[in-house]
């Protein structure tokens, strides 16, 4: 043991005859018999300084931790500074644009939203507006108001028998399960009151989603919960029975989502209740495991085929397929496949790299997937260089807290705007990076139920009204300051990033396609490799 560990185990051991000799002793010195009830606060004393000492023997003496087996008493002192870190960094540290991912400044404007206080930002930005790849907007002198017929998009294609009409800005797919009994009927009933739609996310159709008023996109994910057999299949006879209730309105498969594209995942079968049992047609108590890839299909025109299916089964509601961007080679033979077979689907949703409400693997997170907008840009592209863009609505989902946010992404080429942890921020949210623990701190995404109960449905529903509505009309004021009476006459020269000093907008920076130019033969560069690689038969 060196010197400095004696030192420290010695001030240490000191603790508890002191605290001894001051709790026995009388006011003349002699010792007096132990009186709890006359000297509480010497009771307490003695008892936590002899907790102390027992704490630091036992850790040098027995500890796993190196630095505990060394610095018995400072070590534990440092991992309960390190325990608080992040709050003393959000609160006390951090400025109110530099927090990841979701600045103070970005926080605090969805909370006011929420609430429906002032939104206002006084004595000017604080963003970096000089550095590269800062986006901006060109406004216009002709300021103009959107048109009442443009505020909503129509979905649905040329096999479409049911089409739904949807709000520019939605709620992005978040299972029950994941969010807890209360976040998710707040959601849908805020959905409700706003009339705009609440995607449920693979953990499928729960009575909160069917009691509360908002219209529902139905996510179908590997593990097909909720239309699903015993041995995992797909079940057509369980879709059919919930796809045509009057509430859902869209059906969505996914194929891959921007926190862990190509990733499975794992259902507990602790988290597995009766409730969830029966909802996602799992067994009691059973650990579950969602594939990576769906069992029903491995190429596009599979896929295809099985978006035709459920549009039938359905009973013709609008059917599309969700995706992160990775291989490009690999969605344009999806494009190829529609090509071939003559079967759309009636929307694309595009998850961005940096999305994610929940927890995924360090390396899936932060180095897999197409940032949100390139994706968008990307696919808004391959589908008009092929000539069906106008069959195919798009929903763009990624990082969207702002009316700005909103429109940056229907200019790339989205028809609709899907929002996830904004949403969640609406309800209460503070950013605490728990979500996989089960103990979010304000009972949102937890299946706690006395956390749970934090969230007052009534009250956040109408946060989540609020939070989307002021949203919604920022983006309108942007668009009609930008001189645009329909955000759909928008075009990538409308948004502009700064690189080397100046300006330029995405129409610059990216290289685009003209209608039906992949058909053509006269194919750019930044496209050719891959078209060519694209084949419809397999991914």
């Amino acid at each position: 043991m060196t010197p400095v560990v004696r030192l420290y185990w010695s001030i240490a051991l000191l603790f508890m005859p002191l605290s001894l000799f001051w709790l026995l002793s009388s006011t003349d010195g002699s010792v007096a018999i132990l009186d709890l009830l006359d000297s509480p606060l010497q009771s307490i004393a003695f008892l936590i300084l002899f907790a102390w000492t027992v704490i630091g023997a036992y850790e040098l003496f027995f500890g796993k931790s190196n630095l505990r087996r060394n610095y018995p008493i400072l070590a534990n002192l440092r991992y309960a500074l390190e325990y608080i870190r992040p709050e003393i960094q959000q609160y006390f540290i951090a400025n109110n644009i530099e927090e990841k991912p979701f600045s103070r400044e970005r926080r605090n404007l969805i909370y006011r939203r929420a609430k429906g206080a002032n939104d206002m930002l006084p004595f000017g930005t604080e963003q970096a507006i000089l550095e590269d790849g800062y986006r901006s907007l060109a406004h216009s002198l002709n300021v103009t108001k959107v048109a009442e017929e443009n505020l909503r998009v129509v979905f649905g294609g040329p096999e479409c028998k049911i089409p739904y009409s949807a709000s520019r800005l939605n709620i992005s797919a978040m299972s029950f399960g994941a969010l807890s009994a209360t976040a998710i009927a707040a959601l849908n009933r805020g959905a409700g009151l706003g009339n705009f739609a609440h995607n449920t996310g693979e953990g499928s159709i729960s009575k909160q989603h069917l009691e509360n008023g908002g219209d529902i996109i139905w996510q179908i994910g590997t593990g097909y919960f909720g239309c699903r057999n015993s041995d995992g299949s797909f079940c057509d006879e369980s879709f059919a029975n919930r796809a045509t209730d009057d509430v859902v309105k869209m059906i969505e498969v996914k194929l891959s989502q921007g926190a862990k594209p190509s990733h499975g995942g794992v259902l507990p079968g602790a988290k597995v209740t009766k409730e969830i049992a029966e909802i996602r047609l799992v067994d009691l108590g059973k650990t579950v495991f969602s594939p990576p890839t769906h069992p029903e299909f491995d190429s596009p025109m599979g896929l295809l085929q099985f978006v035709k299916r459920l549009r039938e089964l359905s009973g013709g509601k609008p059917v599309g397929f969700k995706l992160c961007i990775g291989r490009k080679s690999e969605f344009m033979a999806i494009v190829k496949a529609m090509l071939e077979s003559k079967i759309l689907p009636d929307f694309i949703t595009i998850d961005g790299a940096e999305g994610g409400t929940g927890a995924a693997p360090v390396e899936f997170s932060n180095r897999l997937g197409t940032p949100c907008l390139e994706a968008t840009y990307f696919v808004n592209q391959v589908l008009k260089g092929a000539g069906i863009r106008q069959h195919i609505r798009l929903i763009s989902s990624g990082y969207t807290s702002t009316g700005f946010d909103m429109l940056e992404k229907i200019v790339l080429g989205a028809d609709t705007v899907n929002a996830a942890r904004s949403m969640m921020m609406a309800l209460g949210c503070i950013q605490a990076k728990a979500c996989h623990t089960n103990h979010c701190p304000t009972g949102i995404a937890t299946q706690n139920p006395s956390r749970a109960r934090a969230v007052n449905v009534k009250e956040k529903a109408i946060r989540v009204y609020n939070f989307h509505h002021a949203t919604v009309e920022a983006f309108l004021e942007l668009c009609g300051a930008m001189g645009f009476d329909d955000p759909s006459n928008f075009t990538p020269t409308d948004l502009y990033s700064r690189s080397d000093g100046t300006a330029k907008n995405f129409g610059q920076i990216y290289q685009g396609l003209e209608e039906g130019q992949l058909l053509a033969g006269s194919i750019p560069d930044a496209y050719q490799q891959d078209w060519e690689a694209a084949r419809s038969d397999h991914f």
